[in-house]
């Protein structure tokens, strides 16, 4: 229990890859215990997916199975339980979904890891998440560039930027926006938390699934060094094995 409690939040009837790979993830970084939630509809297709320290729980689920409006109430009840809450991913395209991620990054308040299509949902408002305490973003560039562009940013983000402009641009950003980023350009993963930018050489070619596994490392390390957590976040991706 002193390791750490981690939440994993995501999964649909159609691809549940990310919080399955979120659970390997974390526990191979050395967390505690894990939660994962999904949705009811996906119940049978897992009833191989168990492990010591897995706890596994279902919400709500639309009838095309991805999480359903009436499902916030499961992710709040979990979300007292954990250190951290990760938003794994997978969650399909869905209304009543989006309006369970927006009502539940407003209500829960302490440390949240969103990563993959999860921060889609938050293009329309973007500043509920990037205004929002404990709250670290694992994405794209071409995710960010999204969220900066609705969020009105003055200074544009683009994938031609060479490393040094990339962390000035992400000492501003951080500046001005609360979140933590964790983006990956130029074969490299920046850190960036208040101002703080930090880089580690990450030289595979890991197209979407650096993401997932980035996240569940930060998630760990974390909630491991409350005190500490741009240190925690950049020392997350150094030594997260690689693929």
């Amino acid at each position: 229990m002193q390791a750490g409690k981690l939440l994993i939040i995501g999964g649909n009837a159609h691809g549940f890859s990310a919080p399955a790979t979120a659970y390997t993830e974390a526990e191979q970084a050395g967390i505690g215990t894990t939660r994962v939630l999904l949705p009811d509809h996906i119940r049978r297709q897992l009833l191989h997916f168990h492990g010591a320290s897995l706890e596994l729980e279902y919400a709500p689920s639309t009838p095309s199975g991805s999480f359903a409006s009436k499902a916030l109430a499961e992710m709040l009840d979990h979300a007292v339980w954990a250190d951290v809450v990760l938003l794994a991913g997978d969650l399909g395209r869905n209304s009543e979904t989006a309006i369970a991620m927006e009502s539940f990054t407003k209500k829960y308040t302490r440390k949240l890891v969103i990563t993959k299509d999860a921060v889609d949902y938050f293009y329309a408002a973007p500043t509920a998440i990037l205004n929002r305490e404990n709250t670290v973003l694992v994405l794209t560039v071409a995710q960010l560039q999204r969220l900066v562009t609705e969020a009105h940013f003055t200074q544009a983000i683009t994938f031609k930027m060479d490393m040094l402009h990339m962390v000035d641009w992400l000492h501003a950003f951080t500046q001005e926006f609360r979140c933590g980023i964790v983006v990956r350009h130029l074969d490299t993963i920046f850190v960036a938390l208040n101002g703080r930018v930090s880089s580690t050489h990450s030289p595979q070619d890991l197209e979407d699934s650096w993401r997932v596994a980035t996240a569940a490392h930060a998630s760990t390390w974390w909630c491991q060094n409350d005190s500490k957590p741009f240190e925690a976040l950049t020392m997350s991706v150094f030594t997260k094995p690689e693929e």
